[in-house]
This record gives C-alpha cells, structure tokens and sequence, in this order.
C-alpha cells in the first residue's frame, strides 16, 4: 500500500496506515464530523501518528476513497472477467464488490469525482465490467438489442442499493445479494410465468 506520496511503506507502517483506514470507516461511518483525534484512538494509535501519515482529514478520506477503489479493482479481476464464463465472473464480482462496499460505504461515497487517480481507478472497473456484460450479451444472457451501457447503470445502482440503507434486520450476506442483484439485472422483477 502506497502511502500518499506514493512511496511503498513498510509492513509495520502499512498495518497501522491500514487500521487508520479501517478505524476511519467506522467511526467516520457512525460520526461523519469525528475529529482526526478520535479516529487515532480508534485505530489504536497516537494522534501524532495519524498527522504523520495524512496532511489533514480531506487526505485521509481520499485515502480512503482509493484505497477502497483499489480493492474493488483487484475484487472485480479476482472474479477473472475475462475469462470465466460470464456469468460466474459476473455473479463473483458482484458479491465481492457488496462485500467491499459494506465495509467503505463512508469513503465511497465522499469520492472526489475530479480525482484524476479515482477517476482511471473507477474507469478501470468500469472497462471490466463492460467486457464481462458484452461477454454475457455474446452468449444470450442479455438481450441482442440491450444498450450495454444502461445495463451497467442499472446493474451499478442495483448492487449501491443492495449496500446503502441498510438496517441491522437486512440480509448482508454479499453471495445471496448477488443473486438477487444479477436476477433483478437480467430477469428483472415482473410477474415470471407459472407464478
């Protein structure tokens, strides 16, 4: 993990800069006004620690912001987009993504969208999850006539709604969720025939 000079960092200052993160989402998730302060005593950490690894809060978020993005990227070629049948690498992404979102829902939504380095991450996804739906339109699984474009705004939107606004009483378990999101996307939620 980089720091944000871009540096490699050892594997010590990378546990701590990774339970500054980790500690940030939740107490950011619960407080988004938490103080930097707060955040150091929730990773377990001085809060001179936390000032040496990030300028400010707003270099801590999009830390945050990319660092959640980067393992989104390496979730989505885990599910092998390229070369798993579509579907499989399809319902695989998904669940891996939900399971990522749910721990980075606060950074992830506080991304700058002017961010150059957000921006090719994101673009980067994004190209993968194309292919993957091309792939599945090539084998009949979406519709011949389908603007896959749409398709991936839709299919985004399903799996931020499976993740936001959830309650402590919502299913969270990210394999049943990608079912229901790639059965939403594809079979949509109409009357089936026989029911």
């Amino acid at each position: 993990m980089p720091t944000t000079s871009g540096r490699p960092l050892r594997a010590d200052a990378e546990r701590t800069v990774r339970a500054i993160l980790d500690a940030a989402e939740r107490v950011l998730g619960e407080n988004p006004s938490a103080t930097l302060e707060q955040i150091a005593e929730a990773a377990g950490v001085a809060r001179t620690t936390v000032h040496r690894r990030f300028a400010n809060r707003e270099d801590l978020v999009r830390t945050m912001a990319i660092s959640s993005w980067r393992r989104i990227d390496a979730a989505v070629d885990a599910a092998r987009p390229q070369t798993a049948p579509p579907l499989v690498a399809l319902h695989q992404a998904t669940a891996n993504v939900i399971e990522i979102k749910y721990g980075a829902a606060f950074a992830l939504d506080r991304a700058d969208p002017e961010d150059g380095e957000l921006v090719r991450l994101q673009a980067d996804v994004f190209a993968k999850c194309d292919a993957v739906l091309a792939r599945a339109q090539a084998a009949g699984s979406i519709g011949a006539d389908a603007d896959l474009a749409w398709v991936r705004r839709v299919y985004l939107a399903l799996i931020a709604e499976s993740v936001h606004g959830r309650t402590a009483d919502d299913l969270t378990d990210p394999d049943i969720l990608a079912s229901r999101v790639i059965d939403t996307l594809l079979n949509g939620v109409g009357r089936r025939s026989g029911m």
